[in-house]
């Protein structure tokens, strides 16, 4: 079992700046963000694999997003710059046990429990 405590949602205006912050109860494989808008489908805005301390960006979040960890205090981090309204949505940190695959929802079992983000015009 993994335990995800999210922070550090909010509201900005267009072109403003958040991070939210992820601790994990202990290492994890791979640490992915997420995003659901109202009336949509969860998904992907970026995963981290820890066997390789790679990244994926969504292409819709590339250039404005950065995924990061301090892992000595197994926090991760999503760093979201030059935010758009399209970017509002409750965001989730979640964590998988799988260490390859793609940053899908169906491999990440562990879920954080979510915060808003809003960005307006």
């Amino acid at each position: 079992q993994v335990r995800l405590v999210e922070s550090g949602g909010g509201s900005v205006e267009v072109g403003g700046s958040l991070t939210l912050s992820c601790v994990a109860s202990r290492t994890i494989s791979r640490m992915g963000w997420f995003r659901q808008a109202p009336g949509k489908e969860r998904e992907p805005v970026g995963c981290f694999y820890r066997i390789d301390d790679s990244i994926w960006y969504d292409d819709s979040v590339k250039g404005r997003f950065t995924i990061s960890q301090d892992k000595a205090k197994r926090t991760h981090y999503l760093q979201m710059s030059n935010l758009k309204p399209n970017d509002t949505a409750v965001y989730y940190c979640a964590a998988g046990d799988s260490v390859y695959g793609m940053c899908t929802v169906a491999l990440h079992g562990y879920w954080g429990q979510g915060t808003n983000v809003t960005v307006s015009t």
